[in-house]
């Protein structure tokens, strides 16, 4: 007899179906798992043994075989060892099989019995009900994996003894309930800012239209990193579809502690000593970056020329495409990676190139090397830049606060619901902001006044602007306008526009 039980293994945020064909049958005793295992599943077979053993099961002196179809698709990770247990207790008797067909399993086993908690509950629950199913999965992964809809019949268990014991009708599992993260107190807020309203201006423009990345030059001190630790306060919360989206992706990283979600939206800031891999995503299994991580949020590099060229230049196609794919010699694998890239960085290496009254060693020589650390493609698909002067004493000493971040992001949610209102009325509902609209749909929606026109055709013939600048200047434009909730862009939205895609002093044009 051959005991079947479903599971899935994950390509990217995806769950591919995987049939656990468990045979017990007279022959050498032991226990093979074949169906090209990584050294996680391989190593089930030790685990899986023990825990039967801590439930009071004891395995018969007979050949088992365990083979998990399709044979030429790789089994990673430990989420196998309780599909493969399941399956071995239906052969032997001890659960009923028909009551496994309408369940996918995934859970790792300790040595008692018990079930640990896995990565990949909530794609894993997203894949069970595609295919009609329902989910059996470790009691700390049940309020994670409950987020993929009321309708679907979740088990979430403890031991194998529980679950036993709910197919004997002896102990009844309740359905597990999603789990909301608790906020970690306020935000930080842009009212502690001091001066620096140039910075704030831009900081406001690029949360209103979504993805236009920024990059802020000035010497330390000057307070980029504080501004950009303040982007989260004045950005919308996750809709239900970017949070279920964002939620698989850290699902996957296995970076959802206790399975519980947070509608608010990711900020990742690596160190600028982190790998290409750790940015994009690889690694043994492909594992999703920063990029991804960052996905539907906001992705802060601090210390930008810091970071190791290659690894930047890899944030090209992400940017471009809103997806990281990676690619090896026996699988590929693509995750989203919609992100709002926010850069930082002093003007060179001393930091106090160009600020009055300071002078560089090394002259105009230390600018240019460090600033050519970073390409000019990459720097073709940043919309703004602007200068952070460093803060003068009047501003410290002035009384009073800044504008607060409750009332910038009021003005940033309008801003973004006539957005959404205009693409659902051209028949774009997928599209939800300026900076990802097509070009043919920029060049619609962001049609200039004629005074804008002359402007920005005498603008883009000096400057010499690329294709993509010049539609970055549109796409900014049409934010600008949206701000002021003008229904056409004018000369004063596209002068704007210009002036933060042409560098300042200290950065030279690179478009």
């Amino acid at each position: 007899m051959v005991a079947r039980v479903s599971t899935v293994a994950f390509q990217g945020i995806e769950g591919v179906p995987v049939d656990v064909q468990v045979m017990v049958a007279p022959g050498k005793v032991g226990m093979q798992i074949v169906g090209l295992p990584d050294k996680a599943v391989a190593e089930s077979r030790e685990r899986v043994q023990a825990a039967l053993h801590a439930s009071g099961l004891a395995l018969p002196a007979k050949r088992v075989t365990v083979n998990l179809a399709p044979a030429d698709l790789p089994k990673e990770g430990s989420h196998f060892d309780l599909a493969i247990a399941l399956g071995l207790m239906a052969a032997l008797g001890a659960v009923p099989a028909d009551a496994l067909s309408g369940y996918v399993v995934i859970g790792e086993l300790n040595l008692d019995g018990t079930i640990a908690a896995v990565a990949g509950a909530l794609p894993a629950a997203i894949g069970a009900n595609a295919l009609g199913k329902g989910l059996i999965c470790p009691a700390e992964s049940g309020p994670e994996a409950a987020w993929a809809g009321s309708e679907i019949d979740i088990l979430a268990p403890r031991s194998l003894i529980a679950i036993a014991n709910h197919f004997r009708g002896t102990q009844v599992l309740s359905r597990p309930e999603p789990a909301v993260r608790a906020a970690a107190g306020g935000l930080p807020d842009l009212a502690d800012i001091k001066g620096q309203e140039s910075a704030k201006r831009a900081l406001e423009v690029a949360a209103a239209g979504s993805n236009h990345n920024l990059l802020m030059v000035g010497p330390p001190g000057s307070g980029k990193s504080m501004l950009a630790a303040r982007l989260p306060s004045i950005l919308p919360p996750l809709s239900p579809a970017e949070l279920l989206e964002v939620s698989m992706i850290h699902s996957i990283a296995g970076q959802l502690p206790g399975g519980k979600l947070s509608d608010r939206r990711p900020f990742r800031a690596p160190h600028h000593s982190a790998t290409m891999a750790a940015l994009i995503g690889g690694g043994f299994r492909a594992k999703p970056g920063e990029a991804s991580l960052a996905h539907n949020g906001v992705l802060f590099l601090d210390e930008f020329p810091e970071f190791a060229p290659q690894a930047l230049d890899a944030l090209r196609q992400p940017l471009e495409t809103a997806t990281c794919i990676i690619a090896r010699a026996n699988h590929r694998v693509t995750y989203p990676a919609a992100i709002q890239l926010i850069a930082a960085m002093n003007p060179c290496r001393c930091g106090m190139a160009g600020e009055p009254g300071r002078s560089c060693a090394r002259g105009p020589r230390c600018m240019a090397d460090y600033q050519a650390r970073i390409s000019g493609p990459l720097m073709d698909r940043i919309d703004i830049r602007v200068d952070v002067p460093a803060v003068s004493a009047a501003d410290l000493i002035r009384p009073g606060t800044s504008e607060p971040s409750a009332a910038v992001a009021r003005r940033v949610a309008r801003a973004r619901e006539l957005q959404r209102d205009r693409f659902a009325g051209l028949g774009h509902p997928e599209l939800t902001s300026n900076a990802r609209s097509s070009t043919t749909m920029i060049e619609k929606i962001a049609e200039p006044d004629a005074a804008g026109l002359q402007l920005l055709r005498d603008a883009a013939e000096k400057m010499k602007f690329s294709a993509r600048g010049y539609h970055r200047v549109l796409k900014v434009a049409r934010t600008l306008a949206d701000l002021d909730a003008a229904p056409t862009v004018g000369r004063i939205h596209l002068a704007e526009a210009i002036s933060y895609r042409v560098a300042g002093e200290r950065l030279p044009v690179a478009a």
